[in-house]
């Protein structure tokens, strides 16, 4: 039960918010209203762009706030927020501006099914982030349950990057495209473990080895930006069925080997 006086809260609100973080989440919200204005004028590639600096900003603004003591209720309601317009509706309208949209040109049906894929990818956003904010301290912090909204719009757009950089259409790749997004949309809501990467330390030691593979991952991003990106938000989507699949099988094993040494000799 929340004891909290009303009026304290309000008088809290009433100092107003604070501005260094919640410019990283204006920004990112920027960032995914562009994208379906680009979308609309057919600059899909400008798009995708647009979607990956929300990514950015989005990861900059939780940090921001962590590196300076300015958390605030107010800036995660906030954040859910503009997670919602960057990294839900945006990407599910740009995809369907780009491909999906030619799907009415099969039947009837396919057409429905087209816009109903981008509704079940902004659906899947809005109860990833909902699970997502229920679950804050509580949920192991190593690990995301089901795809993060951020990452999910990286491979739906990285999609759209690649092919506008090597001159395919949407139309050409609208099956994959219908499958990639209904697929991006049903692991946000899974309960697969995605490496969250928030127990990674940027401040410790590491092997001098780990400079030279930073420098080779900034000449590959430097030669094929899209591609590279795609590639490793593409196999990080993969990742959490991958590693449920060899839990599953240990634990099937260590099952198998439990039973095998309860059995009596004969």
């Amino acid at each position: 039960m929340d004891d909290s006086n009303p009026k304290e809260v309000r008088k809290k609100m009433g100092k107003g918010i604070y501005l260094l973080p919640n410019m990283f989440t204006t920004g990112a919200l920027f960032a995914g209203f562009y994208a379906i204005i680009a979308a609309m004028n057919g600059r899909f590639e400008i798009a995708a762009i647009a979607i990956f600096l929300a990514g950015l900003l989005d990861g900059l603004d939780g940090r921001v706030a962590r590196l300076t003591n300015t958390q605030s209720a107010f800036g995660a309601e906030y954040d859910s927020l503009s997670d919602m317009v960057s990294f839900g509706v945006a990407p599910a309208l740009v995809m369907y501006l780009w491909s999906l949209v030619y799907l009415r040109d099969v039947s009837v049906f396919m057409g429905k099914l087209g816009w109903l894929a981008a509704f079940i990818y902004a659906t899947a956003t809005a109860l990833r982030l909902a699970r997502f904010n229920t679950q804050i301290g509580v949920a192991d912090k190593r690990y995301f349950q089901g795809l993060a909204s951020p990452a999910a719009a990286a491979v739906v757009m990285g999609a759209v990057w690649v092919c506008e950089s090597y001159d395919i259409i949407g139309q050409d790749v609208v099956y994959a495209a219908l499958v990639l997004t209904i697929a991006a949309g049903i692991l946000m809501v899974s309960r697969f473990p995605y490496y969250s990467f928030k127990d990674f330390d940027l401040r410790e030691r590491v092997p001098f080895v780990s400079l030279l593979a930073v420098v080779l991952i900034f000449v590959f991003l430097s030669m094929e930006t899209a591609t590279v990106l795609f590639s490793f938000f593409f196999l990080y989507m993969l990742s959490g069925p991958i590693v449920s699949l060899f839990r599953w099988n240990r634990k099937r094993m260590r099952l198998a080997e439990s039973k095998q040494d309860t059995t009596p000799d004969s």
